[in-house]
């Protein structure tokens, strides 16, 4: 069995209060109130701007279903365009300077390999909580990570491999990418690194090995009087872009729409954005019918988690859960497509890479959409609310809760600010922060000579760096002021930097 089985110690305990009856008793509300049953649905490199609910070109009947059942947040920011900080953010709470966990683990340069087990996150104090925990899919902040912290019901590629093992390098990647800039292509004319028609249908992928152990533990859990939670997490649609027909040819290279700052030249940017940090970022022999098939690619792995959604959300209404079930629809960046010539992610701050959607679902709460900006940071916040966690130390994120209840109102008084991070990439160091408000965003480069600044309602594809331009003077000002604040409020030890080379604005 899955879960275990406590059927004899619940019988010892009725023996046991019925001995007592005698002594007065007081349960308090609190008490009484049975533990949500809590899934997270999550996904790598998913982007914000895709589905039919946000009027993206792909169509997500059953995301959408949740999105019109649930909370929507639509202008929710990932803490650091990368997968393992961003996902150390969302299950601790807190910034990559205060886990340890700043940078990629075990690939080729990183310096980690694991987020330290001592940070045990939501999944440890959940299960001091007395949740029954099970983990399916990528994880990807160090081998073995939930079994260690406690989950039950653990399947995915962290599960069997060695901690603290050696790095991956990306030598097949290299060659791949050299044989393509000499002219040649896969047999079938596709990049694989870039896009490729896998063999087989959806149930012969690894998303479709995922949705079904995922149901495993759905119907196991079901059986369960403790209260469970849940994460499925998915690498779709992670690049490079391979799904299977029907997926691979829904949708037609010819009619795809490129946004203004597709395959742009970058003009006053930083220099990082012209290196190669991994081998696929030379993008150089990509022609505009590679990069429309990528979007298509992308696109059908979209379809496929979409089908991936349904699958899951099926089984939990045919076991009982659902109509009580808080869900979680997360991605944990963004990725970028082609816009500012740029592949996959890398050490800076568009609003492709440093967006993500966000849907949550709580069947007591008015379905709403909620437009202030909101945090990878919130998640741990907003699961320590509902699910009532033991306090684990400080966390920098804030629970949704009192936004998802009362809407936008909630913070109407308070600027509307994002911060984001990008201290390392897989061992090259950056530091880079960013504050993003609705109107404009603020990069700085400490590891570089330019920063950045960004008039997003004007500008929203982020192409003109206005940095030096004497009109934008006070709004940088205030945009600087925003940033040194939010360093200070989160302990950042990039503030004193960060002083020394704004000591002119502040």
């Amino acid at each position: 069995m899955i879960f275990h089985n406590k059927t004899t110690a619940l019988a010892l305990a009725c023996v046991t209060a019925m001995a007592l009856s005698v002594l007065p008793i007081q349960v308090s509300a609190k008490d009484s109130e049975k533990q949500p049953d809590v899934l997270i649905l999550m996904f790598d490199d998913m982007r914000f701007d895709t589905f039919s609910y946000r009027d993206g070109p792909v169509n997500t009947p059953n995301i959408d279903a949740l999105a019109h059942e649930g909370i929507r947040f639509d202008n929710a920011m990932t803490s650091t365009g990368l997968c393992s900080p961003s996902r150390a953010a969302m299950f601790t709470g807190r910034w990559g300077h205060k886990t340890g966990l700043d940078d990629n683990v075990g690939l080729y340069h990183s310096r980690l390999d694991e987020l330290r087990v001592e940070e045990g996150g939501v999944i440890r104090r959940a299960v001091d909580a007395g949740y029954k925990v099970g983990y399916v899919g990528k994880w990807h902040i160090g081998a073995q990570g939930p079994a260690l912290r406690g989950a039950e019901f653990v399947y995915g590629h962290d599960k069997d491999v060695e901690r603290h093992g050696r790095q991956w390098a990306p030598y097949e990647t290299k060659e791949n990418i050299a044989k393509f800039k000499r002219g040649e292509r896969d047999a079938n004319g596709e990049k694989h690194e870039y896009y490729r028609t896998m063999p087989g249908t959806f149930e012969d992928t690894k998303a479709g090995k995922e949705v079904r152990e995922g149901q495993k533990m759905l119907k196991a859990a079901a059986k369960k009087d403790e209260p469970f939670f849940g994460i499925i997490s998915f690498e779709q649609p992670h690049p490079p872009y391979r799904v299977p027909e029907p997926y691979a040819s829904m949708f037609d290279p010819k009619t795809v729409k490129l946004p203004k700052n597709h395959g742009v030249e970058r003009v006053n940017k930083p220099m990082s954005q012209d290196d190669i940090w991994w081998p696929w970022h030379d993008v150089s022999h990509m022609t505009d019918e590679d990069w429309r098939k990528s979007r298509t690619f992308y696109y059908g792995a979209i379809a496929m988690i979409d089908h991936a959604v349904g699958e899951l959300i099926k089984t939990a209404k045919e076991v009982g859960m659902y109509d009580d079930l808080r869900i979680i629809v997360i991605g944990d960046q963004g990725s970028m497509l082609g816009e500012h010539n740029l592949y996959d992610k890398g050490p800076y701050a568009y609003d492709e890479l440093m967006r993500m959607p966000l849907i949550i679902r709580d069947p007591n709460v008015e379905p709403k959409i909620i437009e202030r900006q909101v945090s990878m940071l919130d998640i741990a916040p907003t699961l320590a609310d509902w699910m009532t966690l033991p306090n684990d130390g400080d966390v920098d994120g804030r629970s949704l809760v009192p936004l998802m209840e009362q809407g936008d109102i909630v913070d109407s008084n308070k600027a509307d600010i994002a911060l984001y991070a990008y201290e390392w990439y897989n061992g090259g160091w950056f530091g880079i922060r960013a504050i993003r408000t609705p109107e404009m965003k603020f990069v700085w480069n400490p590891g570089d000579s330019r920063d950045e600044l960004y008039d997003l309602k004007n500008d929203p594809y982020e192409m003109t760096n206005s940095i030096n331009d004497p009109k934008f003077k006070k709004q940088l000002k205030q945009m600087v002021k925003y940033m040194h604040d939010e360093l200070v409020r989160v302990d950042d030890p990039a503030i004193t930097k960060f002083k020394q080379h704004m000591k002119d604005m502040l």
